[in-house]
């Protein structure tokens, strides 16, 4: 298992970050212990001082492949959720800065958080998902996939020219603007629709 992000793909939040809208998807990485487990706590990082969430949808890879083409890549997921690629912001400043990759800030142990997944089925309009994500009860984030610079199926197809995908991998497909701090005791709950899909509470 391994989590491909996507970075930077929805305007808005391109530019609340300062950087250049892609044109191309950007593609980073979190290995498998990135995951935190269902019904774990947790815990707020030592080696940051501003932790950032950003929601996103998440596929689940069902089927092996590479080279994929677009019009096959809606065959390469079965099931649909909501997740936070958690970010501790000020070290990716610092390693932006000085051009060095973004590991650190980015792919740390439990960054990732799944939700519930949701088959997907024929019925699913894909470019047409709603998501979103409250703090403390308030909604902080809030997207719709139709407003994605790169799509499901086009983000599948260019990142398996580059890495294979495997049964149960999992594509973080981008954030909507709203990306913010939290702080020790600050709940997160993530929804799809308005069905709620994850609820975590940091310590």
């Amino acid at each position: 298992m391994k989590f491909l992000c996507i970075g930077r793909n929805y305007v808005e939040h391109a530019k609340e970050l300062g950087n250049e809208v892609p044109e191309e998807p950007v593609i980073f990485m979190k290995p498998k212990s990135a995951l935190l487990q269902q019904n774990m706590p947790f815990y707020y990082p030592a080696f940051t001082n501003e932790l950032h969430y950003e929601c996103e949808v998440v596929l689940r890879i069902s089927k092996n492949g590479k080279y994929i083409s677009e019009e096959n890549a809606h065959l390469y997921y079965d099931a649909i959720s909501v997740g936070i690629d958690f970010t501790a912001r000020d070290v990716q400043s610092e390693l932006k800065k000085k051009g060095l990759p973004w590991e650190k800030a980015k792919a740390w142990d439990n960054s990732a958080v799944l939700g519930n997944w949701n088959a997907v089925t024929a019925e699913l309009d894909r470019k047409n998902i709603a998501f979103s994500m409250k703090k403390n009860g308030e909604v902080v984030q809030s997207g719709n996939t139709r407003d994605m610079i790169h799509g499901f199926d086009q983000i599948i197809a260019h990142v398996s020219n580059y890495f294979s995908l495997n049964i149960g991998d999992v594509i973080f497909t981008g954030t909507p603007k709203g990306v913010g701090e939290c702080l020790v005791g600050d709940e997160l709950e993530g929804f799809l629709g308005d069905q709620s899909m994850f609820k975590i509470k940091v310590h």
